[in-house]
């Protein structure tokens, strides 16, 4: 049974992960996989506190208490991703010491996200680059190239040397209840779990796992012939607890930078407001300076958009945004696709009947074009457009929407949109 353990969890990771792919390019998917990625679930908790989202991060983090870095190998788009590629190149692993840097650049990450920015999030976050990727995002693009050719050389070591998510969970799992150790009364010293082990924390030569790097990917259990590596307990004789100098040093200095990283966060989201321009936001983003700080750019409510209107980041705004110059060039009324996949809270989740009265952007009309045809009083789906005694189309300021419908349906261009600075329910 130990032997077919490693193929039983191949199995299920590639099922999740055709499940998210699926779930990236809107075509389908069962349950929200998005809403069980670590980082978003973090920021969810910070910006939009809800009981569930408390309860699923606190399952993952339960779960990992428990039994490990489950999450790595099962959920993580990124990280089943990098399995993929591990069995298409099949290189034999060495052990490899633990890189103490990794504590610094997660410290950093998560203490800039805490601290109300989102920067080294959209760089760094696996899943948020694994997704963006299939919006053709340059970054997303680039990551996925460099972390193949990381890969290829090294395996697993994004996962454990770069990833902050990796770093996060690794901490937790170094203190698991249930770990993988090696029985040293019925090793062989063969190093085929050391050759096997994609993350390189299994040292044959002294029969130890590095529990804080292993994903329990089971791949080590599989390919030992006498079933020496166990999951359970370890024996109480082989626990060995020893603060290093070393170690100290470093958990003091991740402390001192995340504590900094905090602060430099809460600065940058003091100093945005002044690089805004303005633009139109997706129904749930309330105003530029929340989504700017929030948006990790995983782009899913691009992939999400029927009308294709929603943009990815660019060099004048950096989230997502509404450009009515592409796709079908208004926001569909019966729609908040965008509200449903947004994983991190950025665009919050409304109902269909809070979006439909939500206001995101204002129309005027110019009377001097208007040709008196109204119809555009007919398009509007709040009635917010009616017919003066003049007998043109004038705009009740107290309705609109900004869905854009009448500039859609207008042919001389006798109506303009323009962005709010806060979002409303009406």
């Amino acid at each position: 049974m130990k032997n077919k353990l490693y193929q039983i969890r191949l199995f299920i990771t590639l099922i999740i992960f055709i499940f998210i792919i699926l779930g990236i390019i809107g075509i389908f998917y069962p349950i929200n996989i998005f809403d069980i990625q670590l980082v978003p679930l973090l920021q969810k908790s910070i910006i939009n506190f809800s009981i569930i989202t408390i309860i699923i991060l606190s399952v993952i983090l339960i779960i990992t208490l428990f039994f490990g870095r489950l999450y790595c190998s099962l959920i993580c788009p990124m990280g089943i991703f990098q399995e993929i590629l591990g069995l298409i190149f099949k290189k034999d692993n060495e052990y490899q010491k633990n890189k103490p840097y990794k504590y610094f650049i997660s410290a950093i990450t998560i203490g800039f996200m805490i601290g109300g920015s989102t920067l080294l999030i959209k760089y760094l976050d696996p899943y948020t680059l694994f997704t963006s990727a299939f919006t053709y995002s340059i970054i997303g693009l680039s990551a996925i190239i460099i972390i193949a050719i990381i890969t290829f050389f090294k395996n697993r070591f994004f996962c454990t040397n770069i990833c902050p998510v990796g770093t996060i969970l690794g901490l937790i799992s170094k203190i698991s209840i249930f770990k993988l150790y090696i029985d040293k009364n019925e090793c062989l010293s063969c190093s085929n779990c050391e050759r096997n082990c994609p993350t390189g924390c299994i040292n044959s030569d002294e029969e130890i796992i590095d529990n804080e790097n292993c994903i329990k990917c089971l791949k080590c259990i599989g390919n030992c012939p006498k079933d020496a590596i166990k999951f359970g307990i370890k024996p109480k004789e082989e626990v060995k607890f020893n603060i290093k100098r070393r170690e100290t040093i470093i958990a003091i200095s991740a402390c001192a930078i995340f504590l900094g990283a905090i602060k430099i966060g809460f600065e940058k989201l003091n100093n945005t407001i002044s690089k805004f321009r303005d633009v139109i936001l997706p129904p749930g983003s309330i105003n530029e300076e929340r989504l700017l700080d929030k948006c990790l750019n995983c782009n899913l409510c691009v992939n999400a958009c029927p009308n294709k209107i929603i943009k990815k980041a660019d060099n004048e705004f950096n989230a997502v945004h509404i450009d009515y110059n592409s796709g079908e060039k208004f926001c569909k009324f019966n729609c908040n696709e965008c509200s449903k996949v947004c994983p991190s809270g950025a665009i919050k989740r409304i109902s269909l009947e809070e979006k439909q009265k939500t206001r995101i952007a204002m129309a005027t009309i110019n009377e001097d074009k208007c040709i008196n045809c109204n119809y555009c009083i007919s398009v509007c789906p709040v009635n917010a457009i009616s017919k003066s005694e003049r007998g043109k189309s004038i705009v009740d300021a107290s309705k609109c929407i900004g869905c854009g419908a009448c500039v859609k349906n207008c042919n001389v261009n006798a109506i303009n949109i323009f962005a709010v600075k806060e979002q409303k329910v009406l």
